[in-house]
């Protein structure tokens, strides 16, 4: 769940970064590629907290599901 708050951190980041930009340049690769980046490390961040919190009984504890 940590990596995904860094992960959160790094898009917040980067889009700071992509806002403080200056380019001349109307279709700059640089900013593209820092946008991307933003989504990225906010896909990353969605599926690692959702691993993170994921209660997967049986896999974890060793202990088998027993339907009744």
């Amino acid at each position: 769940m940590a990596v995904a708050v860094l992960c959160y951190a790094a898009a917040a980041a980067l889009g700071i970064t992509v806002l403080l930009y200056q380019s001349d340049v109307p279709n700059d690769p640089i900013r593209a590629s820092l946008m991307a980046a933003v989504v990225f490390c906010i896909g990353c961040g969605v599926v690692l907290h959702v691993i993170g919190t994921a209660r997967l009984k049986g896999i974890l504890s060793g202990t088998e599901h027993v339907e009744d």
